[in-house]
């Protein structure tokens, strides 16, 4: 039973890679978003013990499965039940490639134009990763890949399977 974790910055590949092993190992596919936002507008933050109560929900309804995100306040409720953790440490040109040729994600977006219109946010985000300092950094993401003790690897370019 395959449990992964795959994390980095934004427009790093981590959903793509997801989908991919998804549908090649028949694994649940988990897109932490769904459970780190409040349906609000503006967006904002779940409080963490309601994504931990579904979380929880989660892990009762799925065997096998593929979470990615770039959550690791989220990803450390996870750790103890994953057989393996996967890094997608690309360097910030390689994310922003990645997000400007992003395909519509109707799972988080209304439309393509409303994808579209969220990309000077989303472009200042991935450039502020190695800055920031919260859940969301590569020093999080770091330290998170060096405490785990299992099976993981760490991609500095995307797989070109993909």
């Amino acid at each position: 039973m395959d449990k992964i974790l795959i994390f980095g910055n934004s427009g790093s590949g981590k959903s793509t890679l997801a989908k991919h092993l998804s549908r090649k190992s028949g694994l649940y596919h988990l897109d932490l978003d769904s459970l780190a936002w409040l349906p609000t507008t503006p967006p904002q933050r779940m409080p963490i013990e309601e994504s931990r109560v579904q979380m929880k929900t989660f892990l009762k309804e799925q065997v096998s499965w593929v979470v990615e995100g770039c959550y690791t306040d989220l990803l450390e409720l996870l750790i103890a039940q994953a057989t393996e953790i996967i890094f997608m440490d690309l360097n910030v040109k390689q994310c922003l490639d990645n997000a400007k040729n992003r395909p519509w994600e109707p799972h988080k977006y209304e439309s393509k134009e409303a994808q579209d219109a969220n990309l000077n946010m989303l472009v200042n985000w991935i450039r502020d990763y190695y800055s920031r300092a919260n859940t969301f950094s590569h020093q999080a993401h770091l330290r998170f890949y060096n405490s785990f003790k299992g099976k993981k690897s760490a991609y500095t370019e995307n797989p070109t399977y993909l």
